[in-house]
């Protein structure tokens, strides 16, 4: 069965750095979108970045770029989210999802993008 697998996260302090990874079996990422959520205490899921396999496009929001990559890797079938700069605001349980739809604007921010998979998610803390 597909299961998509995240890990890497963690507490640190405020300027830290953390690196997530979502890593599937069953499922193969080329050519299909992959996504970070988070969801912040008390606070509804936000999309934090998104990567197209097909040819490597990106998407951030804006309270993270410059400060998170995502980037995959075809031969370890993971998605990756380099974390840098840390700020408390980033503090959530951060899950990943995979879908075979074309991501290369804002599609992958809506409710009706059709994601296939969702991982359990890991749980990131910054502390001041």
């Amino acid at each position: 069965q597909v299961r998509l697998a995240e890990s890497g996260g963690g507490s640190v302090q405020a300027g830290g750095s953390l690196r997530l990874s979502c890593a599937a079996s069953g499922y193969t990422y080329t050519h299909k979108c992959v996504a970070w959520f988070r969801r912040p205490p008390g606070k509804q899921r936000e999309g934090v970045a998104s990567i197209y396999t097909g040819v490597g496009s990106t998407s951030y929001t804006d309270s993270v770029k410059g400060r998170f990559t995502i980037s995959h890797d075809n031969v370890a079938n993971t998605v990756y989210l380099q974390m840098n700069d840390l700020k408390p605001e980033d503090t959530a349980m951060y899950v990943c999802a995979a879908g075979e739809e074309v991501c290369l604007g804002l599609s992958w921010r809506k409710p009706s993008y059709p994601w296939d998979y969702w991982g359990q998610g890991t749980q990131v803390t910054v502390s001041s």
